[in-house]
């Protein structure tokens, strides 16, 4: 008894320690994260990278969140020095062993009317859609405003979402 309680305390050590990775067939999804927000803020960026392990496209649709009132994929762009911004209505396709990377002033998510300003530390629950691998449930950690990719390398706030 004392050897199953004690694998069974060692998996869960180790499903915490990757609360942040995500997988959904061949998807791989890693580190989902938002800034930080000031109140009353009518958007808020969603980040994360998608690894297509498989042999099959797919195709990112959109998302939903209980904390908004849609989540929609958007692209930044710069155009004759004008940034400009996007909703990307029919997806992003992800091939066979591609790499995507929602990140701040390329393709992200956008979280539009959130709920609530999110706070540095803070995590939310949002579920994003694919074409193939349907429906997977993530947990964004909140980081400070202005944060960079680099910056949350670490994990900061690292762990399982908040409802």
């Amino acid at each position: 008894m004392k050897a199953f309680l004690l694998g069974l305390v060692l998996a869960m050590a180790a499903q915490g320690a990757s609360a942040h990775d995500y997988t959904a067939g061949a998807l791989k999804i890693d580190h989902p994260w938002a800034r930080a927000t000031p109140p009353g803020a009518p958007v808020a960026g969603g980040y994360l990278t998608i690894t297509n392990t498989g042999t099959e496209p797919d195709r990112l649709l959109g998302g939903s969140s209980d904390g908004a009132k849609a989540v929609e994929i958007h692209e930044s762009t710069v155009v004759d020095g004008v940034a400009r911004m996007r909703p990307v209505k029919e997806g992003i396709t992800i091939a066979p062993g591609e790499t995507l990377k929602l990140e701040p002033g390329a393709m992200h998510l956008m979280f539009i009317n959130p709920d609530n300003p999110l706070k540095h530390g803070d995590r939310f629950s949002a579920t994003i859609t694919f074409e193939a691998a349907g429906d997977v449930a993530l947990g964004f950690a909140v980081v400070p405003m202005g944060a960079t990719p680099e910056a949350t390398a670490d994990h900061e706030g690292h762990g399982e979402a908040s409802e």
